[in-house]
C-alpha cells in the first residue's frame, strides 16, 4: 500500500477520536457557501496536500535505493514462498540464513517512509483542525449509496437517516459526505496519479 494512502486513514481516523475531534468538523456558515464550491475545493486541497506530501517524499527518500531495496526484499520473499511450497528444506534453510539481513532492510526501508511522514503528518492534522473547519460545511456532497462499510457506527463516511434526525445541523440529507471524509476519498483517487508524475511511485512494475 502506498505511504500516502496509509497517512491518509490514519488522519482519518484520528478525526474520529472522541476528544480529539468534538464531533463532526466544519462550520454551520463556512466561508465556502454551496456543495459544489465546497467539493471542489477540497478537492483542490486534497490534491495540493499530496503534491505537497510528493516533493517532501522525493526531496528526503533515495527513490533509487528505496526501489532496490524493496526489489530485493520482494524477490528474497518470492524465493522463499517458493520453497515453501515446495516443501524443499535445503532451499529453505539456505533463504533462511538471509532472515537476519532481509529484516535489516526491511526496517531501513521503514525508516526512509517513515521520514517525510514525520514532517507532513502534523502540518496536516493542523490544517484539518483549524484551517479547513470554518472554511467548509460539515457536508459537502451528496453519495448515490451509503459509504459507512464498517459496522457499529466506526469510520462513518457519510450521513445515516439517524443522523439526519438526531444531527439535523449537519445531516441534511442522508448519505450526504461528511468534508473530511470527501478529502479522504479525494486523497486516494489522485494520490497514485501524482505519485506517477512526481516518480515517486513503490510500484514496481
Amino acid at each position: 500500500m502506498e505511504v500516502s494512502l496509509i497517512l491518509n486513514f490514519l488522519n482519518s481516523i484520528l478525526l474520529q477520536i472522541p476528544g480529539i475531534s468534538q464531533g463532526q468538523l466544519g462550520s454551520a456558515d463556512p466561508l465556502v457557501k454551496g456543495m459544489i464550491p465546497s467539493a471542489f475545493g477540497i478537492l483542490g486541497i486534497a490534491i495540493g496536500l499530496n503534491l505537497f506530501n510528493a516533493v517532501i517524499r522525493k526531496k528526503m527518500v533515495d527513490q533509487n535505493k528505496l526501489r532496490r531495496l524493496m526489489k530485493e526484499t520482494k524477490a528474497w520473499q518470492k524465493e522463499r514462498m517458493a520453497a515453501f511450497r515446495a516443501k524443499d528444506q535445503d532451499k529453505i534453510n539456505e533463504i533462511n540464513k538471509k532472515s537476519a539481513y532481509m529484516n535489516k532492510m526491511n526496517m531501513e526501508l521503514m525508516q526512509m517512509n517513515m521520514r517525510p511522514m514525520m514532517i507532513t503528518f502534523i502540518p496536516l492534522i493542523l490544517i484539518f483542525y483549524f484551517v479547513l473547519p470554518p472554511l467548509f460545511a460539515y457536508t459537502v456532497a451528496v453519495s448515490p449509496i451509503p459509504l459507512n462499510f464498517i459496522p457499529g457506527g466506526y469510520f462513518e463516511l457519510t450521513c445515516t437517516a439517524e443522523k439526519v434526525i438526531s444531527q439535523p445541523n449537519i445531516c441534511k440529507h442522508e448519505n450526504e459526505i461528511y468534508f473530511w471524509a470527501w478529502y479522504f476519498l479525494a486523497s486516494i483517487a489522485f494520490s497514485g496519479m501524482i505519485m506517477r508524475v512526481t516518480k515517486t511511485t513503490m510500484d514496481l512494475s
